[in-house]
C-alpha cells in the first residue's frame, strides 16, 4: 500500500483524574522528523512514543501533541486550596520585600494557578500505559488517513503513466515513416548542394545522421521506466524516493528525445512527456 506523508488523527481517553488527548499530524519532509508537545507530567513517555512512531512511520515532518485535561467536579462547589494560597501569599510577600517594584499576584493569576482548586495532577502510574495504548490507536487512524490519501495519489500518478504510454504508442509507428521522408529530403538537398559527391557517399552520410536522430531507444527506455513506476506503486511501502528517482530517469529520456528529434510529432510528444513527468513528480513529493 502507498502512503501519503500528509495525515491527521486525534484520540481521547478518560483516565483517573481527567482525560488524555493525543493528536498526530504530518506534512512532507525528506526524512522522518518528529516533534513532540507533551505536557510536563507525561514527559517521561516521550522516548516510548518516539520509538512507537518510528516503527511505523518512515518519512514526514510529524507533530505529536499529548495533553491532560483534569476532571472538573461540577457537582461540588469549587474550593480554593488553602495551603497553596497561603504559600503563594508568602512567596509574593518575600519577592516584593526584595524587589519592591515587582507587581503583586492578581486574582486572575491565582485562579489560573495549577492545583489552586485542589489536586489536578495526573496519576502518572495509570496514565502512562493508557497514553501508549491511546498513541497506538491514534497511529492506526493516522496510518489509515495516510493510506487513503496515498491511494488517491497513486490513482493520479497511474493516470499520467497511462497517458504517457498512449503517447508512446501513438508516436512510435509514425517515426520510421517520418524519418524516411526526412532522410529522402536530406539526401536530395545534399545532391543539389554538392553534385560531384557520389550517391553511395550520400547514402552513408544520411545513414549516419539517421542513426544520430533515431529515438527508438529512448522510447523503449521510457516504456521500461513506466513499467517500473507501475511495479513500485503496486508493491507499495516506502516508495517515494524510488519513484522520485524514476521521475529523474524519465525526464532524462524525455530531454534526449526532444534534443534528438527533428520531427515535429516527436518534439511535441517530448514536451508533453515533460509536462506529465512534472505533474507526477509533484504528486510523488507527497508520498512516503
Amino acid at each position: 500500500m502507498i502512503y501519503s506523508m500528509t495525515g491527521y488523527a486525534a484520540r481521547t481517553r478518560t483516565v483517573r483524574g481527567g482525560e488524555l488527548h493525543i493528536e498526530l499530524k504530518s506534512v512532507n519532509s525528506r526524512y522522518l522528523d518528529c516533534q513532540f508537545r507533551v505536557c510536563d507530567e507525561l514527559r517521561i513517555v516521550e522516548p516510548a512514543l518516539k520509538e512507537l512512531i518510528g516503527a511505523r512511520i518512515h518519512r514526514g515532518k510529524l507533530e505529536c501533541r499529548v495533553s491532560f485535561v483534569p476532571e472538573r467536579r461540577n457537582a461540588q462547589p469549587l474550593c480554593l486550596n488553602a495551603d497553596l494560597l497561603e504559600r503563594l501569599r508568602s512567596f509574593d510577600t518575600q519577592i516584593r520585600s526584595i524587589l519592591p517594584l515587582a507587581a503583586p499576584l492578581s486574582v486572575s493569576d491565582i485562579l489560573n494557578w495549577p492545583a489552586i482548586f485542589g489536586d489536578e495532577s495526573v496519576d502518572v502510574e495509570t496514565a502512562l500505559p493508557a497514553c501508549l495504548t491511546l498513541a497506538g490507536e491514534a497511529l492506526d487512524d493516522f496510518t489509515a488517513s495516510r493510506a487513503r490519501e496515498g491511494e488517491k495519489l497513486a490513482v493520479v500518478i497511474l493516470e499520467k503513466v497511462g497517458r504517457m504510454r498512449a503517447l508512446v504508442h501513438e508516436v512510435g509507428p509514425r517515426i520510421p515513416v517520418a524519418q524516411a521522408s526526412f532522410n529522402e529530403k536530406l539526401r536530395q538537398r545534399l545532391l543539389d548542394a554538392v553534385q560531384w559527391v557520389d550517391d553511395e557517399r550520400i547514402r552513408q552520410e544520411v545513414a549516419v545522421f539517421a542513426a544520430r536522430i533515431d529515438v527508438a531507444e529512448e522510447l523503449a527506455r521510457l516504456s521500461t521506466h513506466l513499467d517500473e513506476v507501475e511495479r513500485v506503486l503496486k508493491t507499495g511501502g516506502t516508495s517515494g524516493k524510488r519513484l522520485d528517482f524514476l521521475m529523474q530517469e524519465l525526464n532524462r529520456e524525455a530531454n534526449t528525445l526532444g534534443s534528438k528529434s527533428l520531427i515535429t510529432e516527436v518534439s511535441q510528444t517530448a514536451i508533453e512527456f515533460k509536462l506529465l513527468i512534472e505533474q507526477m513528480r509533484e504528486q510523488i513529493q507527497n508520498l512516503e
